[in-house]
């Protein structure tokens, strides 16, 4: 990524100093595995946001930021820029796919992403199989052409197995990916194209991150009603039983991000655990509400951070030191992602949207476990 994270500078002028960055990669490696010796010593900072959905509104303000025909994202990501650059480890959301009958993701969007300082997203959602077998390969394709990183949709059965794994900090990173529903079926003899979400799947899922080398497993669900502020019981119900999964020392699951609500949701720690059950739409056209109307919490979201710490004895669980949340909104008219705390703290008069946001963010007692607001 550009300027920022994951850039190593190579000194290759003394044999001593080349022999003793060898001897603390051994140690780390060492630690990994669960011998004695110390943990692996540098923690990390996750960010993570919710649906980016590619309404014909959000295609025309990116075609009117470009000159040059086509497409251009990076003024309406601008805002979200610099936290996004600020982490070692990006993760976004995708609720639309490539490829599909009427393309909604332009290639532009993934590269986009990427030049924003994303590592990876999620891709499993209700919409994951509109375009059937050819949609999910033109999602990952796009994906792998700009370099971003994928989990919760497949092209092919040993895809489907791989554990997607990021470097950040001194840890293995495990994104998993699972949705509660399509809106079109699997394709014919491809039931690997997509993750259902399975609690006994998700463990096992989990459990083969961990022998995969992962210290931290990121559990990304497309979940819950649309629309609804609070959590539903099935979400709440399959928090607690994930959370408490654990295989020996450690739990099967560190953190889970929610997408699909369109509004923001509650933070809440279960079981130890960071739960997020709606992070809300990043970038998205304007939601309805039930009466017809528009409903303005559709263009508000959070921008989820989270800081971990290594484990004080080599094996054991990745803590998180320090948990917020950022408000977030995506000004309709003007086609930009709006860092609301920032915003307000200029002068612009959305004092009232961070509230909201903040009310209900913290409505299931998040801040008494240390859940702060951010810029």
């Amino acid at each position: 990524m550009i300027g920022r994270r994951h850039q190593v500078a190579l000194a290759l002028t003394a044999v001593l100093t080349a022999a003793a960055a060898c001897t603390n990669l051994v140690r780390q490696d060492a630690g990994r595995g669960g011998a004695p010796g110390p943990p692996a010593g540098r923690g990390f900072t996750l960010v993570a946001t919710g649906d980016i959905l590619t309404h014909p509104a959000v295609l025309d303000r990116a075609s009117s930021d470009t000159a040059g025909g086509g497409y251009d994202f990076r003024p309406m990501l601008s805002g979200v820029e610099p936290l996004v650059h600020g982490a070692d480890l990006a993760l976004c959301h995708l609720e639309d796919g490539a490829g599909d009958a009427a393309p909604r993701f332009p290639p532009q969007l993934a590269q986009d992403l990427a030049m924003t300082g994303y590592d990876g997203c999620a891709t499993a959602s209700e919409h994951a199989l509109d375009g059937g077998a050819d949609g999910i390969r033109g999602t990952l394709d796009t994906l792998d052409a700009a370099g971003l990183k994928h989990a919760g949709t497949a092209r092919s059965a040993e895809e489907s197995r791989r554990t997607t794994l990021y470097r950040a900090g001194s840890a293995e990173v495990a994104q998993l990916s699972y949705t509660f529903d399509t809106e079109q079926p699997l394709p014919s003899g491809q039931p690997w194209a997509l993750g259902p979400i399975d609690a006994d799947r998700i463990t096992a899922d989990a459990r083969a991150a961990r022998k995969a080398g992962a210290d931290v497993v990121v559990l990304c669900l497309h979940w819950g009603t649309g629309g609804d502020d609070a959590p539903t019981e099935e979400q709440t119900a399959l928090a607690h039983r994930l959370t408490a999964s654990a295989d020996g020392h450690r739990p099967d699951v560190d953190l889970i991000l929610g997408a699909h609500t369109h509004v923001p949701q509650p933070y809440e720690k279960v079981n130890g655990t960071w739960v997020v059950y709606g992070l809300g739409d990043q970038i998205s056209d304007e939601l309805d509400g039930a009466d017809g109307s528009r409903d303005p919490r559709g263009n508000e979201s959070t921008l989820a951070r989270f800081t971990f710490a290594p484990p004080a004895r080599a094996g054991g669980r990745w803590r998180v030191t320090r948990a917020e949340f950022v408000p977030q909104l995506y000004d309709l008219d003007a086609g930009r992602v709006v860092d609301v705390g920032r915003a307000v703290a200029g002068g612009a008069d959305l004092a009232g949207v961070r509230d909201r946001i903040r009310d209900v963010v913290l409505s299931r007692g998040a801040a008494a476990d240390g859940l702060v607001m951010g810029e």
